[in-house]
């Protein structure tokens, strides 16, 4: 795959404070390992965007799932990246869809769904379960490939962008939701940790 240039990006990652200091303090973060997760499994980021990491954050606190929300940026070193806001990657991941559906047809099972929660509507599609099926389907075959040919390295990190929201202003072409993610699969790509400036709000 071809890498971003330059391949150094900054992340942010919303959690709970108490997280945030023990990474400040020299500790890692981990992976998540969710079925539903978007970018299959991995550290994820947002890239570039503190507010919505924070934000994020935040609507983790209003759901109970932590108590008092917190950042932590870190400085990402993309290495073997699964981009696919590249044609090359979006070809990949088009082609591990056909090979999955494959396999699961063979196994007479049904394709996972992309859906969202009980009582959230909307096109957003929260709960990504197809989509998590078919990166890691990725992953899988080079794991595979990289058996047999050397030369074949495994993805470090995987990065897409995503529309999410509502038209920024009527007719408009932007949403108000629009980001990056990044999921960091090699720890190694995590060059370090920092915390970040005040935010805006």
């Amino acid at each position: 795959m071809s890498k971003l240039s330059p391949a150094f990006v900054l992340g942010y990652h919303g959690c709970d404070e108490e997280i945030a200091e023990k990474i400040f303090a020299g500790g890692d973060l981990k992976a998540s390992v969710n079925d539903y997760d978007w970018l299959g499994s991995g550290i994820y980021f947002w890239e570039a965007d503190p507010d919505r990491a924070f934000e994020w954050a935040i609507g983790q606190r209003n759901s109970g799932k932590l108590k008092k929300p917190a950042i932590v940026g870190a400085v990402i070193d993309l290495g073997n990246c699964l981009n696919l806001s590249t044609r090359e990657g979006a070809e990949l991941v088009g082609g591990a869809y056909h090979a999955y559906r494959i396999i699961r047809e063979k196994d007479g099972k049904t394709l996972p769904l992309n859906t969202n929660p009980k009582g959230k509507d909307g096109p957003d599609r929260l709960l990504r379960r197809l989509d998590n099926a078919i990166i890691e389907q990725v992953h899988s075959i080079v794991a595979e490939q990289s058996k047999a040919d050397s030369a074949i390295q495994r993805f470090d990190t995987v990065r897409a962008m995503f529309r999410e929201g509502e038209p920024i202003y009527p007719d408009a072409g932007f949403w108000q939701k629009t980001h990056v993610q990044i999921a960091v699969r090699n720890t190694k790509s995590v060059v370090g940790y920092f915390r970040p400036r005040k935010l805006r709000r």
